[in-house]
């Protein structure tokens, strides 16, 4: 029981160090999309956006295999880790997941295509956009706790 707390505690860690990713590289691209042109504002957003990126990356790559160990692990260590079986509410977790990783990837590559001189949507539009992660976010939270199905 003492190793599922450990890994369940690691996995929660690494998750909010990438949902906190995920909340924050949108708003750098706010601030790009704003910075106009101010070249050595832009050329500062976009190396700290990359580098949020990378980061982002690596916490979600550990978050995953803590979280594939909490989820296929009975298998390894039987009878530390519990088996979740045909639980229905995590697979809806895993496709808001997967969701949550799409509008990741898309925003770093915004980012990137930023860097390079190429175009952004409009602030607004990005304002608008960095909103729609709390939502999908309170969607696994609330399948995670409540666990519906």
């Amino acid at each position: 029981m003492m190793a599922y707390l450990w890994i369940k505690s690691l996995h929660l860690l690494f998750v909010m160090a990438w949902v906190a990713s995920v909340f924050y590289l949108p708003r750098v691209l706010v601030n790009i999309a704003e910075a106009g042109s101010e070249p050595a504002t832009r050329a500062r957003l976009e190396l700290m956006g990359i580098r949020l990126y990378r980061f982002g990356h690596s916490m979600f790559g550990l978050a995953f295999l803590f979280g594939l160990t909490l989820w296929q692990g009975w298998r390894v260590f039987p009878g530390r880790l519990p088996n979740f079986g045909e639980a229905g509410w995590l697979h809806a977790k895993l496709g808001l997941v997967v969701l949550l990783l799409a509008y990741y990837i898309w925003s770093g590559r915004l980012v990137k295509r930023s860097a390079k001189g190429g175009s952004l949507p409009s602030a607004r539009t990005l304002r608008i956009m960095n909103e729609l992660p709390v939502f999908v976010l309170l969607g696994i939270i609330f399948l995670v706790i409540a666990k519906p199905f």
